[in-house]
């Protein structure tokens, strides 16, 4: 466990007070109402919230130490007492310095993810196959950022052997920072999409930002590349480590066919593998949803093999059922389907979903879609692409926001007629519609980007 003298030795200052080496932190903690009793507090300054007003509170729920970069005047703290008040001159440079020192002093063999779409399933089926055999750390929930790995990373223990952490970025240099940090010896990429690429600019520089990943890793390393994907299979080029591949192709070193889907029951594949010439198969029955999640499960097996363990034990963690998904199912009215995918939305993962509804015999199949945020110049294009799936899969559809109006006129352009196919600004005009369209027992299908808070929509929904 941390302690208050590792905080000094990693921050390169001198330790000031007393048997600073026997004081240990419980956990570091940014949000103020969440510590507890021998937690250190970081005060981290915030577009719309300063740390520093809640340091004084901190410290009343038990804070024995926190970081800031600014005078805090309503804390009684001395240079050698507790609870300690620790200046330094940037406190998130600082919080991602306590980290990488953390990180280096364990054994632990780091595995970074990163891609537009699909990392945090695949973050979340990586660390259950390692599971089986290796002690684990993940990143939980959205901690994958520049303030979220270093907490995570903070949690190490001498009893984990392995860390599977998602690292998420906005703009160049993020994910460099992310592995300098975390210093992981297999990378895995999922893919290259228009996610960002208002603040990007195009796809070959998101390519170039997850590249960053690929280039940090040691030449013992391993990059694991998504060969369906020609943007991620080019990172080899960057890699000084060892690459490995996997698709939907023989091409790739481990790859997916006989692939078999059961909607809500999950999918069948076969994973198959070459070495030396010798091609071995290994079919297995997985409860993810969706064509699209062979992919997933190739990253996992991929890693597992990366790993060392053998297939029966890859198997053996992919078919468990452990694994909280982002996409879940909730009973609407009428006794209907609600398949919540609300978490976010890219084109990709809207296809997707719209792929699985089209799976659904349960009853009318109605899909329920906002807009999509962040996708720049190209954003018309990528929701009337939408739209035309839509129109495919969706007997009735519900399109909710601004952009989403491109989604709804090119259904109709794609063949979707226009009496089942409705246009509204806000989730309550959604609902109204839903409530009127809904009259027997249905599969309905919501998602949108995650500044539409369409899970409002899922919670009234699942009321009626």
């Amino acid at each position: 466990m941390l302690t208050l003298a590792d905080l000094y030795t990693a921050l390169g200052q001198p330790i000031k007070i007393p048997n600073a080496g026997a004081i240990h932190i419980r956990e570091v903690v940014i949000d103020s109402r969440q510590v507890k009793l021998g937690d250190l507090f970081v005060a981290l300054p915030g577009e719309a919230v300063d740390g520093h007003r809640f340091v004084a509170d901190a410290v009343r729920r038990g804070a024995i130490a926190a970081l800031v970069q600014q005078e805090v005047t309503d804390v009684n703290a001395t240079p050698d007492t507790l609870p300690v008040l620790i200046r330094v001159n940037n406190t998130l440079v600082a919080l991602q310095q306590i980290a990488a020192w953390w990180r280096d002093q364990f054994n632990v063999r780091v595995i970074g993810v990163t891609g537009s779409v699909g990392k945090t399933t695949t973050k979340e089926i990586v660390a259950q196959v390692l599971s089986m055999r290796y002690n684990v750390l993940k990143n939980e929930g959205n901690l994958n950022n520049e303030i979220g790995l270093p907490l995570t990373l903070l949690k190490l223990r001498p009893e984990h052997q392995r860390a599977v952490l998602e690292m998420a970025m906005y703009t160049f240099g993020e994910i460099a920072l992310l592995a300098q940090i975390a210093k992981p010896v297999v990378g895995v990429v999922t893919m290259v999409r228009a996610v960002h690429i208002e603040r990007m600019g195009s796809l070959d520089n998101i390519a170039k930002a997850k590249s960053e990943l690929i280039e940090a890793l040691p030449s013992d390393g391993i990059a694991i590349l998504n060969d369906d994907d020609e943007r991620v299979r080019n990172m080899a080029k960057v890699s000084r480590a060892h690459v490995m591949t996997y698709g939907l192709s023989p091409r790739a070193n481990i790859w997916a066919d006989n692939i078999e889907t059961y909607g809500l029951d999950g999918i069948s594949l076969d994973l198959c593998e070459s070495v030396a010439g010798i091609t071995t198969r290994h079919h297995a029955r997985v409860p993810l949803l969706g064509r699209h999640s062979a992919q997933t499960v190739l990253r996992a097996a991929a890693v597992g093999r990366a790993e060392g363990m053998p297939w029966g034990e890859i198997i053996e963690g992919l078919v468990r059922r452990t694994t909280q998904l982002r996409l879940v199912t909730v009973e609407g009215p009428h006794s209907s389907v609600i398949l919540d995918d609300t978490y976010n939305a890219t084109t990709e993962s809207v296809i997707a979903a719209l792929n699985l509804l089209a799976e659904m015999n349960d009853g009318p199949r109605i899909a329920v879609l906002g807009d999509m945020f962040e996708l720049g110049d190209i954003e018309e294009q990528e929701h009337r692409l939408v739209g035309c799936r839509a129109a495919l899969v969706a007997q009735k559809l519900v399109c909710v926001g601004e952009r989403a109006r491109w989604i709804a006129d090119e259904a109709i352009a794609c063949g979707a007629q226009r009496q089942n196919v409705i246009h509204v600004m806000t989730n309550a005009q959604a609902l109204q519609a839903l409530t009127q369209i809904v009259t027997e027992r249905s599969t309905i299908l919501v998602k949108g980007s995650r500044g539409m808070k369409m899970e409002e929509l899922v919670s009234e929904l699942s009321k009626n």
